[in-house]
């Protein structure tokens, strides 16, 4: 069964019974994305000014064990993600990326790859991965996590409608459409039809519902004026929920986001001791 939206048709089952999409008029939402980034901005000029007011005042954090793998959202790249990367290494963390220049290509490809990407640097890294989604990336990073555990040692998903990957905006939704025209045409490296209503999607949406192992703890940060997708839909019962003001997009950028972000992964790795010469 499908459901027809914004010119194309997405599976039912991706958009269950108690959620919606935001409404034509949620996208404004998004406008917030300007202040969000001046925030980050700004954030970032005071910091770089205390550095250089007090470079011998403190130590540098230590060196965490555990790597991030950053997954960026839908029509994203880990450009998109930079910000938060150079933040996470700021306070000790070893960040890699996910490869992606523009998450548009069909999702267990996506999947497979960054699955790839992980394991590779599980095995430089001689441990685990945290893991840290935006959007479609976090749908993406909680099926690698429900699929290898052995991979993943936490899991932070920011704006991920786990619970309904269909309950966006309809603007997302013609976005969605327009990719799976082009692979109807012979473009390749993009989502076709079956990633958006056949066992394609299926799979994909499967794979966000297996059970995670016990030792993967799963931070959910959702916002209620997320104008691009239901924000309902981006918790879980599973999940520790944590609620901040962000727009959807903002989520990738604002220092209260970031700031949730250190405390998660905080809590699921090990800081490693740096060594002090004698």
């Amino acid at each position: 069964m499908t459901r027809a939206t914004g010119g194309t048709a997405l599976a039912a089952f991706l958009c269950p019974d108690g959620f919606a999409p935001p409404g034509l008029r949620a996208i404004a939402r998004e406008a917030r994305i300007l202040p969000e980034v001046g925030r980050a901005a700004a954030h970032g000029l005071a910091d770089r000014r205390h550095r250089r007011g007090t470079p011998y005042a403190a130590p540098r954090p230590a060196r965490v064990g555990q790597p991030v793998l950053l997954v960026p959202g839908f029509m994203a790249g880990d450009r998109s993600l930079s910000w938060m990367a150079r933040e996470l290494r700021a306070q000790g963390y070893r960040t890699h990326r996910s490869g992606i220049h523009a998450n548009v290509g069909c999702t267990q490809t996506v999947l497979d790859a960054i699955e790839r990407r992980a394991e590779a640097i599980a095995i430089r890294r001689g441990s685990p991965v945290l893991l840290v989604g935006h959007s479609l990336g976090g749908m993406l990073a909680r099926g690698l996590a429900g699929r290898r555990p052995d991979l993943v040692a936490g899991l932070v998903t920011l704006g991920s409608p786990v619970q309904a990957p269909g309950a966006h905006h309809r603007l997302l939704t013609v976005g969605v459409g327009t990719l799976t025209r082009l692979a109807a045409a012979g473009l390749p490296g993009v989502m076709a039809g079956d990633c958006v209503r056949g066992d394609c999607a299926r799979l994909a949406f499967e794979a966000t519902a297996a059970p995670l192992a016990p030792h993967v703890p799963w931070t959910a940060v959702y916002s209620r004026r997320d104008g691009v997708v239901d924000w309902r839909a981006c918790t879980h019962p599973r999940a520790r929920g944590v609620e901040v003001t962000t727009s959807h997009c903002g989520m990738a950028v604002d220092p209260t986001v970031v700031g949730t972000v250190l405390t998660a992964l905080a809590a699921a790795c090990t800081p490693v001791p740096v060594a002090v010469p004698a």
